[in-house]
């Protein structure tokens, strides 16, 4: 992939540094930023969503640089290329941070870190439990998936509890959304969840019954980037065909990414913004969890 959005000399103030009158005073930081993607799509369109809005990045760099202090650019440019990776469409970033008034202590004309991250495919899991200690289950599972070697978790929605839907009788549910990235073949990151579960005692004895654990791979790879895995293998069907009418996955993924889309159809027009889903279904059944810190 050759093409790529260059956006040059995006400055601010900020208070990164390791001594005490650069946290004090702050001093001024440009920053650089070169994303690759696939612009054809954009190109062909003419569509500013099939394309990344540069703005949107511009602005998510400055509040990095005005933000909480760092002592090292080297961890202000890591956290802005996470930033970046975030968007979908972004395969590469190369994100360079200029400290041009870094107490060097001679005559220079600048400092410079560069790094260079690529993203690896977006996931989408859905955590569910009705059994036992159902928020510490969830908290002890999104742990547990935050240690696995593999996979990094980018951002975790609030609880929700909701009705059980379909199989028997059984108690409400805690649920929850996690959106990551994982560099797991979708069958291994399959594997790992399911192992996870296992190790909470998760049984599949009763189709949609009581469990103590459920996680369900939505997504693997955002919808329309080369990453995208659509399967409609019975062990492994993605997206899952199921989400799209299920107010207890809608509502936390929407919470944990507002821009969340997904595939219910074929090509680009069968691409829908989550928030547009959830304007469908009926989330009579969905409610306000505890608190992670509560669960």
């Amino acid at each position: 992939m050759t093409d790529r959005i260059v956006l040059q000399g995006v400055s601010a103030r900020g208070t990164h540094g390791v001594l005490d009158f650069e946290k004090r005073d702050g001093q001024t930081f440009v920053v650089d930023v070169t994303m690759t993607l696939d612009l054809a799509p954009a190109g062909r369109s003419d569509d500013l969503a099939r394309t990344v809005n540069y703005a949107a990045v511009a602005d998510a760099v400055v509040a990095r640089i005005s933000g909480p202090s760092f002592d090292l650019i080297e961890r202000l440019a890591e956290v802005i290329a996470d930033d970046v990776l975030t968007h979908d469409r972004v395969d590469a970033v190369e994100v360079v941070v200029h400290k041009p008034e870094a107490p060097v202590g001679h005559p220079f004309t600048d400092v410079q870190v560069r790094i260079v991250r690529t993203g690896a495919p977006q996931v989408v899991i859905a955590l569910g439990s009705n059994l036992g200690d159902r928020g510490q289950t969830l908290a002890a599972a999104v742990d547990e998936l935050r240690s696995k070697a593999g996979i990094t978790v980018t951002s975790v929605s609030p609880i929700v509890e909701t009705d059980p839907v379909g199989g028997p009788e059984q108690p409400p549910y805690l649920n929850a959304v996690v959106v990551g990235r994982s560099d797991l073949p979708p069958r291994h990151l399959l594997d790992t969840l399911h192992s996870i579960e296992a190790s909470h005692g998760r049984t599949r004895e009763v189709r949609w019954g009581a469990r103590t654990l459920d996680l369900d791979l939505i997504a693997y790879g955002a919808p329309g980037s080369r990453h995208e895995v659509v399967s409609d293998d019975p062990e492994l069907t993605l997206p899952h065909p199921r989400a799209r009418e299920r107010a207890f996955v809608l509502v936390p993924w929407e919470a944990a990414d507002a821009r969340a889309r997904l595939r219910v159809g074929v090509g680009d027009g069968g691409i829908r913004p989550v928030s547009e889903l959830l304007a469908g279904v009926d989330r009579s059944g969905v409610r306000p969890g505890p608190d992670w810190g509560n669960a």
